[in-house]
């Protein structure tokens, strides 16, 4: 059972981030951050997701605020650098928010952009990151398979490390990788293990040489450990715009990892102007400490969001406190 309902909203302060450049079409990101008997969480849920769907956040906000975490293995992470879907030339402005980064994600696909948009945008940050450095790509499962391979195609000549969930569904995934297992480039599974009813099914269908992991929406970095180990293949910790303390549980799972093989997306607070915390959990030779974060309390006053917000947020955590609580 979870903890009483006003037990989580006595601390919680719903906070209302801006963004640096407008990320899959959010230009300023809200969540709400309250603390437990084992130090600060948070549940931030995307405002479109259903209260099913949020409650799994909120199960991984009270797992990280009351139960003692897994013991880590190693006390930093290596973190990559996220381009959003600027244009080209605001590229390196980007990279430069990422300290140390060694890897870059570049944002593909986006709704109202080009196939010769993302060429130009990936381009540019092989040109930025050199030979040496590593780039992948993540389309949110927006193309289809045949537009897929051709991007795959088109893309291939900037020696991607890898590409992240280019389509949506599972058999897409498997189709597309067996058409491009030719050219190397290993097909990472995201949304199709974060957003499925059964996140093991894209490892048992052979859909994905990689698997994209997040503790929110997983409902905890104990699950996410789970479904690492059953699926057998490697994992990449990423966030989903979280604030320095949403990013803290992230690190917690990337740390209590046994393998590690690649670096990890959550070096996001770059990617805001302000943050909860004083400093910001924000890459610093590439990688992010281990350990709770704690706001500043003159960060959570000056970022606050409206009453409006607040309340609308409260009232979705007491929905999903509910969900918890029938289960």
């Amino acid at each position: 059972m979870p903890p009483p309902l006003a037990e989580l909203l006595a601390s919680a302060h719903v906070v209302a981030l801006p963004l640096a450049a407008r990320f899959r079409g959010v230009e300023v990101r809200e969540a709400v951050v309250f603390e437990g008997p084992e130090g600060w969480t948070e549940f931030s849920p995307f405002v479109e997701y259903d209260d099913r769907e949020a409650s799994s956040w909120l199960a991984a906000a009270i797992d990280f605020g009351w139960m003692p975490q897994p013991a880590p293995v190693r006390d930093r992470v290596p973190v990559n650098a996220t381009v959003p879907a600027v244009d080209a030339a605001s590229v390196p402005s980007v990279l430069a928010r990422f300290d140390g980064c060694r890897t870059a994600k570049v944002k593909v696909a986006e709704p109202g952009q080009r196939l010769a948009d993302d060429i130009a945008r990936v381009a540019a940050v092989r040109a930025a990151m050199g030979p040496e450095g590593r780039v992948r790509i993540d389309a949110n499962g927006a193309w289809n398979v045949d537009e897929a391979e051709r991007a795959l195609h088109a893309l291939a000549e900037f020696d991607l490390e890898y590409a992240e969930q280019p389509c949506e569904t599972v058999e897409e995934l498997a189709e597309l990788r067996r058409r491009v297992k030719y050219m190397d480039i290993p097909i990472a599974a995201d949304e199709s293990v974060r957003k499925a009813a059964d996140p093991l099914a894209v490892a048992r269908a052979g859909a994905a040489d990689l698997i994209v992991v997040k503790a929110q929406p997983l409902g905890g970095v104990r699950r996410a450990l789970e479904i690492v180990a059953e699926a057998g293949l490697p994992a990449v910790v990423s966030s989903a715009l979280d604030t320095s303390i949403g990013l803290s549980m992230g690190v917690a799972l990337a740390a209590a990892l046994p393998e590690l093989d690649y670096d990890c997306g959550l070096g996001t607070a770059s990617l805001f102007t302000t943050d909860v915390a004083d400093p910001a959990l924000a890459p610093r030779g590439g990688v992010l400490p281990v350990g709770r974060v704690t706001p500043d309390p003159a960060l959570l006053a000056g970022n606050a969001a409206s009453a409006d917000r607040r309340d609308w947020w409260l009232d979705r955590i007491a929905r999903c406190h509910a969900v918890l609580a029938a289960r």
